[in-house]
This record gives C-alpha cells, sequence and structure tokens, in this order.
C-alpha cells in the first residue's frame, strides 16, 4: 500500500473511531444525565429513562457495532486492505 493511501485509510479510521466514541459516551453518560427528564414520558407504560438506562442502551450499542463494522470494512475496501482482497 503506498504511502498516501495508507494516510488516508488511517484518516478515515481515525474519524470513524472518533465519531463512534462520541456516540458511545453521549449513550452512555449523557442519557443517563437526563434520565429524570426523560421519565416523564412513557413507553408501553414504562418511563422513557428508565427504559433507556435498561434496555435502550444496550441496543443502541450492539447497532453501533455493525454500523461501525460495515463502515470499517466500506474504508478497508476503499483503500484496497480489505481482509478477502
Amino acid at each position: 500500500m503506498s504511502k498516501d493511501m495508507n494516510e488516508l485509510h488511517w484518516k478515515k479510521t481515525s474519524s470513524l473511531m472518533i465519531v463512534m466514541m462520541v456516540l458511545w459516551a453521549i449513550f452512555s453518560f449523557g442519557i443517563h444525565l437526563f434520565v429524570n427528564q426523560l421519565n416523564a414520558i412513557k413507553i408501553a407504560g414504562f418511563p422513557l429513562g428508565f427504559y433507556m438506562a435498561a434496555q435502550g442502551s444496550l441496543i443502541i450499542f450492539v447497532a453501533m457495532l455493525f454500523w461501525f463494522a460495515k463502515a470499517q470494512d466500506k474504508i478497508d475496501r476503499e483503500c484496497g486492505v480489505a481482509e478477502d482482497e
């Protein structure tokens, strides 16, 4: 892999990691900081704050993992470093 392609790959991968870390921080800490305000909203009889603390954040983390894997694979293919190439 050329130096330019290596730098492009690292730049895109770094940007993706930063986005994922920001989203992780928001759903790990941000949502839980506002749990009392979210409890005013009810979903199926449960307060939204309780739901997000108990299940919602975990569901979002799993969705983030799939999104990250797909996005990283796209970056790898664009830069010619995919595992199956």
